[in-house]
């Protein structure tokens, strides 16, 4: 499992920073887009990520399934 942000739909809460601080960092600013670190989420993070998806005020997350993207 991975996850993917659309930077045309993020705004910059940070909510998925709070929810998943190990996973997510936003700069600072007017332009501040979430960055989410690349490849599979461990899963002692991957409840955190959830929450995070759940929780973005703009839907800009998504996670991706990587076992099915393979297929």
């Amino acid at each position: 499992m991975r996850v993917e942000v659309d930077f045309d739909l993020c705004q910059g809460h940070a909510e998925c920073q709070v929810e998943a601080p190990d996973w997510f960092t936003v700069g600072k600013g007017a332009d501040a887009k979430a960055r989410a670190k690349r490849g599979e989420i461990p899963e002692d993070q991957i409840d955190a990520v959830r929450d995070a998806v759940k929780y973005c005020p703009t839907q800009a997350l998504r996670l991706v399934d990587t076992d099915r993207a393979q297929e």
